[in-house]
């Protein structure tokens, strides 16, 4: 098979990009083989990590899924079965075991949230994920799990998986070359609220939830509610809309300006700012708080 042109360019810049960071594609957190006495089916996989996380949520997180405590889950029996059984089944999973698009975007979206708290815990961060040598891409690089024998990134997860390949939003190009078999994991269409779904193991990021296929809309949509009203500030006198820097970032995948004012009006609650915004919105001047990078932890 022939790579077209894009095809080399991106796999050339994964390859350089991994290399200036010293991320090894050979290295996962999910290292531990399968038991082979057994073969659960791919909704019982998706089953085990959306219980792993209920389990986390239950013994070491806030009740409103902002903060986790770290140390006291690293030792906890959840957190061995997790790392000894749970994860290693990943790297049985095929993608056509998780047929349907609910599933897929459950499942990943908690995948997602459980390795970055696995990577948190495995990789000793104190501070913030932003530590050490290239802080943030490194991280979300280097925490990782085989999946289905491909490996998989936190980045890859996002912006592959559940961005619909869209790509990092400062790296340019696509997450997957068009020939990676990584490809046929990508959830499309994009659905913008999953940003308010995936938590960075960070003070401004979304809460932590448990995702449902059966429930994922309705989930998504009081996800997406949630963070817009508790991170939205409409300044009708000043005429400036104060966002997260989710919104800046992510701009494109919300259909630029007009698209972040519709998604804005419908989730926030009935208001005289929201009917203000619903007139002024395209005068309005946006402004973008610092995005605050310290680590959500504490003791529960």
């Amino acid at each position: 098979m022939v790579m077209s042109v894009s095809d080399l360019l991106v796999d050339a810049r994964e390859t350089v990009l991994n290399g200036v960071l010293g991320v090894d594609v050979d290295a996962v957190l999910n290292d531990a083989p399968a038991p082979e006495n057994a073969s659960p089916s791919g909704a019982e996989i998706a089953a085990e990590i959306k219980r792993a996380v209920n389990v986390f949520k239950a013994t070491a997180m806030a009740d409103d899924g902002h903060r986790v405590d770290y140390a006291s889950l690293r030792d906890s029996e959840a957190y061995a079965t997790y790392r000894a059984v749970c994860t290693p089944w990943l790297r049985r999973l095929a993608p056509t075991s998780l047929p349907t698009r609910e599933e897929r975007l459950a499942f990943w979206i908690n995948v997602y949230n459980a390795l970055v708290i696995d990577a948190v815990i495995a990789f000793g961060v104190e501070e913030s994920v932003t530590e050490g040598t290239a802080g943030v891409l490194r991280f979300f690089r280097r925490a990782a799990y085989n999946v289905g024998g491909h490996w998989f990134s936190a980045e890859d997860i996002e912006h592959g998986v559940l961005r619909a390949n869209r790509g990092h939003p400062y790296v340019p190009g696509p997450q997957f070359s068009s020939s990676d078999p990584r490809m046929a994991w990508s959830v499309y269409p994009l659905d913008s609220r999953i940003h308010f779904a995936l938590n960075c193991a960070s003070r401004s990021c979304p809460p932590i939830g448990v995702y449902d296929a059966g429930n994922i809309d309705a989930q998504l949509d009081l996800a997406a509610a949630n963070f817009v009203n508790a991170e939205v500030e409409i300044d009708s006198e000043a005429g400036e809309l104060r966002l997260s820097q989710i919104f800046q970032w992510y701009a494109g995948d919300f259909g630029g300006r007009a698209g972040v004012i519709e998604f804005l009006l419908r989730h926030l609650p009935e208001s005289e700012e929201r009917e203000w915004l619903a007139s002024h919105g395209s005068n309005v001047r946006f402004s973008y708080r610092p995005y605050d990078w310290t680590l959500n932890t504490q003791t529960v």
